[in-house]
């Protein structure tokens, strides 16, 4: 049975880089939620106008969910987002993609399918066990997680880090856009507080390293560390 560890946050907390390198500790799959958000509201502007506006409307929304052909590497060191025969591995991360995410993740008909499509993932997967991440993956895609963690930072920690990954753009306004996202994205789910039976790792004042480790230390005294090989790894 594959043992899910399911990681929400917002946007800024480091959750993505962190859970890749759980899960490379661990020897999991790697699960990244919100590359099908991106990706579906990146197949929605190519049947669209390309602009963010195509996701306002609801049932252009959920017609193009029906016909989503999305695939996804679980491998943490071989990461890859596929829609159809197009690679949106780069794409799903331009910013007019960004902009048009949430308008794609507010449906609640849109949010069951692809909840069900993550599940069918895990449990496909063929792997002792994979990190889940993304928003509401501890309270509703994998409400019965092995473990279950908020990762959160203080706002302006978060905003700091989001503009150090995208270098060239303003610090402004990417902390500008940070806090439009959360306050779009908390208007369909709550993750900003941690539901009960959910650990709270708050890394405001740790680095990158210090907070993996702290995820790792709630994994283990849960859930068994793997087996060492016989060469000692």
């Amino acid at each position: 049975m594959t043992v899910t560890i399911a990681i929400d946050g917002p946007a800024g907390s480091g959750k993505s880089s962190v859970s890749k390198q759980v899960a490379r500790a661990r020897g999991y799959g790697y699960l990244d939620t919100g590359a099908a958000y991106r990706a579906l509201a990146w197949h929605v502007l190519a049947r669209g106008t390309g602009a963010a506006s195509d996701t306002a409307d609801e049932a252009v929304v959920v017609a193009a969910a029906s016909d989503f052909p999305y695939a996804i590497s679980l491998d943490p060191d071989d990461y890859w987002v596929r829609v159809g025969e197009t690679d949106v591995t780069a794409a799903i991360r331009e910013p007019r993609v960004t902009a048009a995410v949430s308008g794609v993740a507010r449906v609640p008909a849109v949010r069951a399918q692809v909840n069900e499509l993550f599940r069918r993932l895990v449990r496909e997967s063929g792997r002792p066990g994979v990190v889940v991440e993304g928003r509401d993956i501890a309270t509703v895609v994998a409400p019965d997680a092995a473990v279950r963690i908020l990762l959160t930072a203080a706002p302006d920690v978060r905003a700091a880090r989001r503009s150090a990954e995208l270098s060239g753009e303003d610090a402004g306004a990417v902390a500008a856009a940070l806090h439009r996202r959360d306050a779009a994205d908390s208007a369909v789910v709550d993750f900003l507080t941690a539901a009960d039976g959910v650990t709270v790792v708050d890394s405001t004042d740790l680095d990158f390293a210090q907070t993996v480790e702290a995820v790792l230390d709630v994994i283990s005294a849960t859930v068994p560390t793997p087996q060492e090989n016989h060469d000692g790894r």
